[in-house]
């Protein structure tokens, strides 16, 4: 009995099917190779600024209330949360 067009179709979805979840794979273990890379070198600069480990959280605050010039509340906004 010969395969028909519907049966080829099927399989070529089947197939597609399986490299789509191939490459999902790829793509989930190649984003947490990512991740990995970008905290080794948060760690590199980190250590790189001689900081000391109890000065570090303090120094992270800093960079997030605006401390950097980036980023961060304006001094007004942190003003009205305090209050």
């Amino acid at each position: 009995m010969a395969i028909t067009k519907s049966a080829k179709i099927e399989a070529e979805i089947e197939k597609v099917k399986a490299k789509i979840a191939e490459q999902q794979a790829r793509l989930k273990e190649l984003e947490q190779k990512k991740l990995e890379a970008e905290n080794s070198e948060i760690v590199e600069i980190v250590r790189g600024m001689s900081i000391s480990l109890a000065d570090l959280p303090l120094v992270l605050q800093q960079l997030r209330s605006g401390a950097s010039g980036h980023g961060g509340q304006k001094p007004t906004e942190q003003a009205e949360v305090t209050e």
